[in-house]
């Protein structure tokens, strides 16, 4: 992976959810690495064990910019409207909790 997200224990239930869950932006708490939109990372739980993995829609530095926020808030922080997702549920796997 090319850097990794930190989500809250939301987050961690919400991707650990048998119905499938995106990762929003309000759920990380902290981006390490330097990324691209694109690229693969590493998503970990709140105590730093891995949970999976995803494609990210949005690079490191936007990340870190748009982190705990509602989705809803990404387009005047960005400005530019962009995926609600940092990762869409359909580019993830999740490899435990």
């Amino acid at each position: 992976p090319a850097g990794r997200l930190i989500v809250d224990e939301g987050a961690r239930r919400a991707l650990g959810n048998p119905d499938g869950a995106s990762l929003l932006p309000i759920g990380i708490v902290e981006v390490e690495g330097e990324f691209h939109a694109g690229d693969v990372v590493e998503v970990l739980g709140p105590d730093r064990k891995a949970i999976g993995r995803g494609i990210v829609n949005y690079s490191a530095s936007e990340i870190r910019r748009i982190k705990r926020l509602h989705s809803r808030e990404v387009p005047r922080i960005l400005g530019r409207q962009g995926s609600e997702e940092v990762i869409h549920r359909d580019n993830m796997v999740v490899t435990g909790e």
